[in-house]
């Protein structure tokens, strides 16, 4: 690892920021107190959101911390789509007894606001998904002796991302969870990720900073993989859902493992970006007529996610998950953090010598 990395974290292990209230401090004190880096998420908060849990954080721990930042999207959805796809989605309102949400509700998710506060109060790491901030905001942030990253699917992206100024580069496989970074979304890419290893390899080829590899890992095994392929260190979101520090819902907990649900796939049903979640009857019913209309589609269907949730039906939530999800653990999450980097060590030392790791 870079000196840099080597300050913020003990073991190549950081925790993904999972947003929508996943990615809760508790999660990421947990994460960090046990060597990883620990993420909160400030994506879908407000600044002052944000803000309060960065406290809440640092009341937690005293070891290195980072907050994840939307970047605002360019506006590209065609207004009709849209209309024609709320038009669909009037069953769900009437079945779950909530109405769509306002399409037009914002589109930069307090982007400014929160850059404020991080460069007012600034905190070890930020990492950026969706597209690369100007080079002034990475400049300004390292000034303040913040450590940044931004994510990348391509080796295209990566370079992008090193030439603004970024300190690391987060490579995103196609196995991720949750939504795919992308820099410029396009509906004539949707099904051509590139998977982790490959990716890992292209960009290592590409840049000179420092890669945090992510999508689809859940054992130190596949952390060695990524780390023989060029990775620096990796970075885990579905491994840590499933921990009782995570504020995901107990049913998408649960159904990380569930024989009910078994694969994954990419939609745009729930925000209108490519999304990788568990398969359930709102992705296989609406999935296939999604625009390509983020954040828009994501405010429509904000209220029948919550509605769905609260009627305890994980038929109508959004179901994140990596392709690794039947790889889950019920472990705590600094527990989680060991195992991971005990699993690293045997692996490491398995492949040195020609044996086989976990």
């Amino acid at each position: 690892m870079s000196s840099v990395l080597t300050d913020l974290l003990r073991h190549p292990i950081v925790q993904a920021p999972m947003a929508g209230g996943v990615s809760v401090p508790q999660l990421a004190a947990a994460v960090s107190e046990a060597g990883g880096l620990g993420f909160l998420a400030a994506g879908y908060k407000t600044a002052d959101g944000m803000y309060q849990e960065i406290k809440q954080l640092r009341g937690l721990t005293g070891r290195p911390f980072g907050v994840n930042v939307f970047v605002p999207q360019p506006d590209l959805a065609d207004p009709a789509a849209v209309e024609v796809y709320a038009e669909q989605l009037a069953g769900e309102a009437t079945w779950y007894k909530a109405g769509l949400g306002d399409p037009d509700s914002g589109r930069d998710d307090g982007y400014d606001a929160k850059l404020a506060v991080l460069l007012d109060d600034p905190v070890p790491a930020v990492s950026f998904h969706f597209g690369v901030p100007a080079p002034s905001v990475l400049q300004s942030l390292r000034r303040a002796g913040t450590f940044t990253l931004v994510g990348a699917t391509t080796a295209e992206e990566a370079l992008a991302v090193q030439e603004a100024g970024a300190d690391a580069v987060i490579a995103q496989g196609v196995e991720a969870g949750g939504h795919q970074c992308t820099h410029r979304d396009s509906a004539e890419n949707d099904g051509s990720g590139i998977g982790l290893l490959t990716l890992v390899a292209q960009i290592r080829e590409a840049v000179r900073i420092p890669i945090v590899a992510a999508g689809g890992l859940m054992r130190g095994s596949q952390i060695a993989a990524v780390l023989a392929a060029g990775a620096n260190a990796a970075q885990l979101g579905t491994a840590f859902l499933a921990t009782p520090e995570s504020g995901a819902h107990p049913l998408h907990k649960q159904a990380l493992t569930d024989p009910l649900f078994v694969r994954t796939e990419l939609t745009r049903a729930f925000s209108g970006r490519p999304a990788r979640a568990l398969v359930n009857r709102f992705m296989r019913e609406h999935g296939p007529y999604a625009p390509a209309a983020y954040p828009e589609i994501n405010h429509l269907t904000s209220p029948l996610r919550k509605a769905a949730a609260k009627a305890d039906d994980p038929q109508g939530m959004s179901l994140f998950a990596g392709q690794g999800h039947r790889l889950a653990r019920d472990l705590p999450a600094g527990r989680l953090v060991e195992v991971l980097a005990a699993e690293l060590r045997e692996a490491a030392t398995a492949l040195s010598t020609g044996g086989a790791g976990r």
